[in-house]
């Protein structure tokens, strides 16, 4: 039934899974951190300017929310990736 699925599916899968051993592309990493921070930038322009009803302000806030938290991100995905658990 549903755990004879799981055991099929861990099965078919294991190959895929052994064939990926190598870890993600810093080139990756920084993509994933680019389109996080763009949406994560937009919420903080929103709020930022709820706040203060000023768009400069919030626009500054903003440009520096992205450039810190973008490069936070970049190494926190980097330290993740030397975790083997999981993968």
């Amino acid at each position: 039934m549903i755990t004879d699925q799981f055991i099929i599916d861990k099965k078919t899968s294991k190959t895929t899974f052994d064939d990926d051993k190598k870890s993600e592309k810093p080139i990756r990493s920084i993509a994933k951190a680019l389109s996080w921070r763009i949406i994560g930038t937009l919420d903080t322009l929103l709020i930022s300017y709820l706040l203060t009803g000023k768009v400069a302000l919030a626009a500054s806030i903003a440009s520096i929310d992205f450039l810190t938290k973008m490069v936070l991100y970049f190494f926190h995905e980097r330290l993740w990736n030397l975790v083997k658990w999981g993968k």
